[in-house]
């Protein structure tokens, strides 16, 4: 199926003050499994709803290669029912009455499908999402995750092009989120469909997508893979919302004993023209040591006391006091510190991003900059 398009798109409801979607130019690749990631209300499910048909938008165009959905200067809307796409909802929305058989059926026998081929694409998307031992039952004796898969199965027997997920794994537990996220990678890499997935989970778009779209306050922030979203956030507001723990951000500024002075000088002398409005740093980026001579040459470094360190399991969250700054640093080592033990904390310069007063990234780095270990380190906490 050829790529979606939204160009100019803008969402506003009767009485409200601000558009839910503004100005949105998108493109969703053919094949590809793009979130929409944002808090609530930014406009993700405005957009998903739009796609689908369900809302039609104030201004702007909507088209599917050169088929045209949606066009309010031309007056264009195709309905819902004739865009072939499938659509679940937070929701699962099965008949109670149904089987899960006839759950999975009923977008066929709407279509008016025949009955032999009914049971056949029923049987093949149950097998799909592996509950076709359930076929017999009824909704109501089926866990959350099962009722889930039902949902999804339903959907993917119609064999849709595109399939369109608002939200869909909110309401189970972590670990049958988990799992269902495996499963909604693996259909999606089976069945080479397009996806729009609607989620304000990160996590969940981390580890599904082939393509994140960020949005805030009804605006489209950032475009990009996932580990490129991670790595150079396009903004303040997509570094801070995509990772957890979040980003460390610290205004920059003159005060000559603070964090913020300190990073101003830091930020002077080996970052390109252009003062930066507040740097960041990933708490996987903030290394700890016990002294400065473990720290490579180049990199920035400060005086840290270690206020509280949270195990994982799998890791350690410390939080610090930096100078007059609170800051998270995660390890997969033990740090062997505890409250107030006094520590160095550092970072190589590649891993501060620099933002400006306006919150846009600043890429200012010198190339030259090149931290290099220190000859036969002491063992460094993390």
């Amino acid at each position: 199926m050829p790529a979606i398009t939204l160009s100019g798109v803008v969402k506003t409801y009767p009485g409200g003050a601000h558009p839910a979607v503004r100005d949105l130019d998108l493109t969703v690749p053919d094949g590809s499994f793009t979130c929409l990631l944002g808090p609530s209300g930014c406009g993700k499910t405005t957009t998903l709803r739009m796609i689908a048909g369900l809302e039609q938008p104030t201004l702007g165009e909507i088209a599917v290669g050169d088929r045209v959905l949606d066009s309010v200067r031309r007056g264009v809307h195709v309905p819902p029912e004739k865009r072939d796409m499938g659509l679940v909802f937070q929701n699962y929305a099965l008949w109670p009455h149904l089987t899960v058989r006839g759950n999975t059926e009923f977008g066929l026998r709407m279509r008016k499908v025949p009955a032999a081929r009914r049971k056949t694409r029923a049987k093949e998307a149950l097998e799909k999402v592996r509950v076709a031992e359930c076929a017999d039952r009824y909704p109501s004796q089926l866990s959350g995750g099962q009722q889930q898969r039902v949902a999804l199965a339903r959907m993917l027997a119609v064999d849709p092009d595109v399939l369109l997920l608002d939200e869909p794994l909110s309401n189970l537990d972590a670990r049958l989120r988990l799992e269902m996220r495996t499963e909604l990678k693996r259909i999606h890499e089976e069945t080479g469909a397009t996806v729009v997935f609607v989620t304000h989970d990160q996590m969940e778009a981390m580890t599904m997508a082939t393509h994140i779209a960020v949005m805030s306050e009804g605006e489209l922030q950032q475009v990009a893979p996932p580990m490129e979203m991670y790595e150079r956030p396009a903004n303040r507001f997509v570094a801070e919302f995509v990772g957890s723990p979040p980003m460390n951000i610290v205004p920059v500024g003159a005060d000559p004993d603070g964090l913020a002075g300190s990073l101003r000088r830091y930020t002077e002398k080996h970052a390109g023209p252009g003062t930066p409005g507040c740097v960041g740093v990933r708490p996987e980026a903030l290394k700890l040591a016990r002294s400065r001579d473990e720290v490579p040459d180049g990199a920035w470094s400060d005086d840290a006391v270690v206020e509280t360190v949270l195990p994982t399991g799998s890791s350690w969250t410390v939080q610090l006091r930096v100078l007059d700054t609170e800051m998270f640093a995660v390890t997969h080592e033990d740090p062997e510190a505890g409250p107030g033990d006094r520590l160095v904390c550092w970072a190589s310069p590649r891993r501060l991003h620099l933002f400006a007063e306006d919150g846009s990234r600043m890429d200012a780095w010198d190339d030259a900059v090149a931290p290099a270990p220190k000859a036969a380190p002491a063992k460094a906490v993390s």
